[in-house]
C-alpha cells in the first residue's frame, strides 16, 4: 500500500470516500468504481476499496473493531487475533506491567490489546506504512500509545519494564520455519529473553530451542493452534503451558499438572476416546489430559487418550466409541455399507492414510453419517466408529 494514499484516507475527504465505499459494498464492482471515481482518483478509490475488503476479512480476527480499523494485506495476515492478544495482555497486566515496548508492532494487534489493558505502550516497526496503520488504529479505537519507525535491533529497551517481539517469519520465498530466517534473527531473540520479555513464535518451535528458564506457552483459539509465546524473567512461571481459548472462556494446563507417561500408561481402547487440543499436543501435555479424564494412552507415541469415564474437558474433544470396525480396507468398506454410512468424517493419527483418498475408495452409500478414527494400538492399526459427546 502506498503511504501517501493511506494518509489521504485519514483526511476528511478520505474518510468520506471510505464511508461511501463501505455503503456500496456488495454491489456490482464496476458500478461501485464508477460511482467512487466521480469524486476521487483511481488510486484513492483503489485504496478505499482495499480497506473495505480488508475490514471485512479482519472481522474474523478483530470482531466489531475491524469496522473502524485499518489494515495492509500482509499486516492483517500476520496480526495476532484479538482474543489471543487480549489473553497475553491479561498476563502482562497480572504481573503489574506498567510499560511495554512492542518490537515489530506491525499494524498493532498486540499493541492495541496491551493499551486497552491500561499498559503504557510504544510500538516500533521498520515499515513506515505499518507504523502509520498502527498509529491510525490506536486513534480509531481511542487508545493511547506511541509508534515510531526504527530498527528494533538498534534500540535501547531498558526504559520499558517489558519488551514484546513478534519476529517476521517470512522471506522472499514465503513463510520460513527456520529461526535463522527470522527478522529480527534468533540471536536477538535470545538476548531479549535474558530480560523480562515475551516473544511470539511459530507453534512448531522445537522444545530444545527454548532457552533454560524460559516458559513456552502454546495457544489455541477455538481448537486451532495459533502461536507459541516465550515468556522470560519474572514472567515465566513454568516450563511448558497449553492455553485453550474457547467460546466458554479460557483454560490453561502446565507441566505441573502432568504426572508423566509412566504414571499414565497405555490401555486398550475403552468406552470413550479423547482427542487432545493441538496446543496440548504441541506442549507435550497429552498425559496431563489423560490424568484429568482418568484415562490412559492408546499408544505411547500417539496423542489419543482412552478412558472408561465420560468427562468434559476444555483440553480435548470427547467421543463415545460405538464399535470397533475391521481395519483392512476391503472389510472396512463392507462394514460401512452394511451400516448405511454415506457421509464419513475420517480422523487419523499414527497411520499412513490420506482421508480424502480413502473416502473416495470406500465408495460410501447410505443416508447415515459417522466419524471414523484410524490409529494404532498394541502395535497394529485399529478403526473405531465414534460419536462426539
Amino acid at each position: 500500500m502506498d503511504l501517501d494514499a493511506f494518509r489521504w484516507l485519514l483526511t476528511d475527504d478520505g474518510a468520506a470516500l471510505l464511508a461511501r465505499a463501505t455503503d456500496l459494498a456488495g454491489g456490482p464492482e464496476l458500478a461501485i468504481q464508477a460511482e467512487l471515481r466521480r469524486t476521487a482518483s483511481p488510486e484513492r478509490v483503489a485504496a478505499a476499496l482495499t480497506q473495505v475488503e480488508l475490514r471485512a476479512r479482519g472481522a474474523a480476527k478483530f470482531g466489531s473493531d475491524a469496522a473502524r480499523m485499518f489494515f495492509t494485506p500482509d499486516g492483517l495476515e500476520q496480526a495476532t487475533r484479538a482474543r489471543v492478544a487480549t489473553h497475553r495482555a491479561g498476563r502482562l497486566q497480572a504481573f503489574g506491567t506498567a510499560t511495554l515496548v512492542d518490537l515489530g508492532c506491525g499494524i498493532g494487534g498486540d499493541l492495541l490489546a496491551s493499551a486497552r489493558a491500561g499498559i503504557t505502550c510504544a510500538g516500533v516497526d521498520l515499515d513506515p506504512v505499518r507504523v502509520a496503520v498502527a498509529e491510525a488504529n490506536l486513534a480509531a479505537l481511542g487508545l493511547a500509545g506511541a509508534v515510531m519507525v526504527a530498527d528494533v535491533t538498534a534500540l535501547d529497551t531498558s526504559p520499558f519494564e517489558v519488551a514484546f517481539a513478534d519476529p517476521a517469519r517470512r522471506t522472499g520465498a514465503g513463510r520460513s520455519f527456520r529461526v535463522e530466517d527470522w527478522t529480527p534473527p534468533w540471536p536477538f531473540v535470545e538476548r531479549l529473553l535474558a530480560r523480562d520479555s515475551c516473544v511470539k513464535v511459530a507453534p512448531g518451535i522445537p522444545h530444545d530451542l527454548v532457552p533454560e528458564g524460559v516458559e513456552a506457552e502454546w495457544v489455541s483459539d477455538r481448537g486451532e493452534v495459533k502461536e507459541a509465546a516465550l515468556w522470560s524473567g519474572r514472567l515465566a512461571t513454568t516450563a511448558r503451558r497449553a492455553t485453550v481459548i474457547g467460546d466458554g472462556g479460557l483454560a490453561t494446563l502446565t507441566e505441573d499438572d502432568d504426572p508423566g507417561a509412566a504414571a499414565i500408561g497405555v490401555r486398550p481402547p475403552a468406552e470413550f476416546l479423547y482427542e487432545p487440543d493441538g496446543a496440548v499436543i504441541r506442549a507435550g501435555l497429552v498425559t496431563a489430559v489423560a490424568a484429568g479424564v482418568q484415562g490412559g494412552l492408546v499408544d505411547e507415541h500417539i496423542a489419543y487418550v482412552t478412558s472408561d469415564a465420560s468427562l468434559r474437558t476444555p483440553y480435548a474433544r470427547g467421543y463415545r466409541v460405538v464399535e470397533a470396525l475391521p481395519y483392512r480396507e476391503k472389510q472396512l468398506k463392507a462394514a460401512l455399507r452394511e451400516r448405511g454410512i454415506g457421509r464419513l468424517t475420517i480422523k487419523k493419527r499414527g497411520v499412513d492414510v490420506v482421508p480424502e483418498q480413502l473416502r473416495k475408495r470406500l465408495a460410501l452409500r447410505g443416508d447415515n453419517e459417522a466419524t471414523l478414527v484410524l490409529t494404532r494400538a498394541a502395535g497394529g492399526g485399529i478403526a473405531l466408529l465414534v460419536e462426539p459427546f
